[in-house]
């Protein structure tokens, strides 16, 4: 596969072949989990949290610690997003069961860490550059593919993200959750030089996948995105880089924090014509 046609860009990596017809694919180390980077004092692949003692081969809602303390994510297949829970644009984080639990792997609160299910492709877009679409039809509600990267420090992602020149892409997600009254967990992942299928999913004003924080063997959250609605093959696969699933966002700034913001190109009706910058991490 020399010139790169129909090349499995995650190497064998991942479970379904994430395929790419373009000459030149692009160069970056490919990894289906996060990867502990610099400032980042925890292995994002510890397994840190407890386990159930469940024996059955799909845990219930009933006996099951995991689900009486987190509640239960998905529905009995273990295929979708609970509706009547988290449901796509839901802000509270996800836990499945775990290493140290005693259910089976067909466990239904098992899904984010089976990995990528889906056929998809990652394409060359008109005026987006890379882009991702959908290879087959994706119900609302599943599980498509995690945003995944090197977990670095709100230190680090500030000096990466100063540093970057003009004509760079700006990967790093910023995820900040409210944990009590007071207190706010943040993580940042950057997956620009390692990563998945996910770094080439493009912003959408009006996207048409959710992301959700799903803790499964780390307290540090896998950024976990699922459709927000019925998605057709060969639709383009998209966010909100704002952490929203759609909603309208004031407009902004063509400037702001010194650096120059970049176009959006969505096409959405609501477009607000810039990209999303989270200027927290340059303060």
């Amino acid at each position: 596969m020399s010139d790169g046609r129909d090349a499995d860009l995650s190497g064998g990596l991942e479970d379904v072949p994430v395929l790419c017809k373009a000459l030149t694919p692009p160069t970056f180390q490919y990894s289906t989990d996060n990867v502990q980077g610099p400032g980042c004092s925890v292995d994002p692949g510890e397994v840190t949290l407890p386990g159930c003692p469940c024996l059955s081969s799909s845990c219930r809602a009933d006996s099951c610690s995991c689900l009486q303390t987190y509640g239960q994510a998905y529905e009995s297949t273990g295929r979708l997003l609970n509706r009547d829970g988290p449901a796509p644009g839901y802000s509270s984080p996800v836990f499945e069961c775990n290493a140290l639990c005693s259910c089976g792997d067909a466990c239904s609160n098992r899904v984010v860490q089976r990995g990528l299910q889906l056929r998809l492709e990652v394409c060359r877009t008109t005026s987006k550059g890379w882009g991702v679409r959908a290879l087959e039809g994706i119900p609302r509600g599943t599980f498509v593919c995690e945003y995944a990267g090197e977990v670095i420090s709100f230190g680090e992602a500030r000096r990466r993200q100063l540093n970057q020149r003009a004509d760079e892409n700006n990967y790093i997600i910023a995820v900040r959750e409210h944990a009590g009254t007071s207190s706010i967990t943040e993580t940042f992942v950057d997956p620009a030089q390692v990563g998945n299928v996910g770094r080439f999913l493009n912003h959408s004003c009006s996207p048409n996948l959710c992301m959700l924080p799903v803790r499964i063997h780390s307290a540090i959250p896998r950024l976990a995105l699922f459709a927000g609605r019925d998605i057709d093959a060969q639709e383009e696969l998209t966010f909100d880089y704002s952490g929203g699933c759609g909603t309208q966002r004031p407009a902004e700034a063509l400037s702001a924090g010194g650096l120059q913001r970049k176009p959006c190109h969505c096409g959405a009706v609501n477009c607000t014509r810039l990209l999303p910058l989270d200027l927290s991490i340059l303060s």
